[in-house]
């Protein structure tokens, strides 16, 4: 088919519509998904304080287990993608949520140092594959040129999750403290860790692997879809690396790993200890209050996420806004830093809300690029390498946080926040130079 009948097809009422009836149908279950996912994995930040006094676990052992989640995660990744492709995203990705809601709510147990870095570590094996997965599911169902808004919209789950969540772990943990023989933290473990069984349980109803077993689209619909969806494989396998330890080998893989690490670095940096960064800026406990504050960022983010989402229509558009959203973010952590050491909380706020702006948005133009040159079984292992080594960055900020610190003697720790915010300029120079890498499958934009 040639690239005219290609872009013609694109413009296809009959397209439209099955995108359109695919995305009301699917988005809202994928960011339930995520939404108890990054709620669990950093609710951990409101417990920081109480596990310090009520179990023992010093800021090391914290540091480590918070990272070591990312070890977890790492290993089974791709393992993870494979049996996905085999199984399907139903059913895999309804048992990642249900185990990983389980282990979850096993925190509320936790009785000292060994027991939390042992439980973080499960919880990143029980989660291994959500992420990816999705991104596959999505580069399944839907085309090129519209994949960078679906995954602008599933990455508003992280601003949903923290704006909904932080109020909510909060909340929990102040009405916990009031029940007898019962943490505020244990409870609130308890009742997110359910939440994503629930969720886990729902996407076996919502959830559907293919267009062609959907019956919401009409016959002409799945035909359209799944036309455009052949043909952008078809590309894919002619130009892209075939099979598992072809991509593996793939170096446009290994250089967009390199970035999402990058990102990565950042996204955590700031999420692990935003609670405690806010409550240090205001001189507040950390609480509902400091809760509601804390969704301010995220608050905002939701619409840079999705404004530039709906902008990155072009390979241009997509290189150009990538590079100045990973300097934004660099930049704004440095300034969150500076307003620490300067006790300027009002600053302080703004630059962390412009950073979790330019982080979020950033993140579906990233994953843009491997999506559009990766198929199959490559597809599974290149997509689970670039996030099992490129989520190594949420290992690695926390105890490159501290240690930053402790060597600096910071007694505001931003020398530690300085030190997170070095990366993401690393990335805005890779994703500029991307202007070299041909790719046919761009074509099709």
């Amino acid at each position: 088919m040639s690239t005219t009948t290609s872009r013609e097809l694109l413009e296809s009422p009959v397209l439209k519509a099955a995108i359109s009836k695919a995305a009301k149908r699917l988005m809202p279950m994928l960011v339930i998904l995520y939404v108890v996912s990054f709620l669990d994995r950093t609710n951990v930040g409101f417990a920081e304080a109480a596990l310090k006094t009520d179990r023992g676990v010093g800021a090391g052992a914290f540091a480590l287990g918070a990272g070591i989640f990312f070890i977890g995660y790492a290993i089974f990744e791709i393992p993870s993608n494979l049996l996905l492709k085999k199984i399907g995203a139903k059913i895999w990705l309804a048992r990642i949520a249900i185990t990983w809601g389980i282990v979850s709510a096993c925190f509320a147990f936790v009785q000292g140092e060994t027991s939390f870095i042992v439980l973080r570590f499960l919880l990143g094996v029980t989660e291994a594959g959500l992420f990816p997965g999705v991104i596959m599911f999505l580069a399944d169902w839907f085309p090129n040129k519209v994949r960078v808004q679906m995954f602008a919209i599933f990455y508003l789950a992280q601003p949903f999750s923290q704006i909904i969540g932080n109020p909510l772990s909060g909340w929990l943990i102040n009405i916990g403290d009031q029940i007898p023989g019962v943490h505020g933290w244990q409870v609130m473990f308890l009742v997110e860790g359910s939440l994503a069984v629930l969720a886990g349980i729902a996407a076996l109803i919502f959830l559907i692997n293919g267009p062609e077993k959907a019956t919401f689209l009409s016959r002409a619909e799945k035909d359209a879809l799944e036309e455009i969806m052949a043909l952008e494989n078809v590309v894919k396998d002619e130009t892209g690396p075939r099979g598992v330890w072809a991509a593996m080998r793939n170096g446009k893989v290994w250089y967009f790993t390199v970035i999402y690490f990058c990102l990565q670095v950042a996204v955590y940096g700031v999420t692990f200890f935003l609670p405690q960064q806010v409550a240090s800026l205001t001189g507040q406990k950390v609480g509902l209050a400091v809760g509601l504050l804390v969704g301010i960022p995220w608050f905002f983010g939701i619409f840079a996420c999705y404004f530039m989402g709906k902008a990155a229509t072009t390979i241009r558009r997509r290189r150009n806004m990538g590079g100045i959203l990973f300097a934004s973010t660099g930049l704004c952590i440095f300034g969150s830093a500076w307003a620490g050491t300067n006790h300027q909380p009002v600053l302080g706020l703004i630059f962390i809300t412009l950073a979790v702006c330019s982080f979020l948005a950033v993140g579906p133009i990233t994953w843009s690029y491997p999506t559009a040159f990766l198929t199959g079984t490559a597809a599974a292992a290149g997509i689970g390498l670039i996030n099992s080594l490129g989520n190594l960055g949420g290992f690695v900020a926390p105890i490159l946080r501290t240690a930053v610190n402790e060597a600096a003697k910071s007694p505001t720790g931003s020398a530690g926040v300085y030190a997170l915010g070095v990366l993401p300029f690393l990335a805005a120079a890779m994703m500029f130079y991307t202007r070299r890498f041909k790719n046919k499958a761009d074509e099709l934009l």
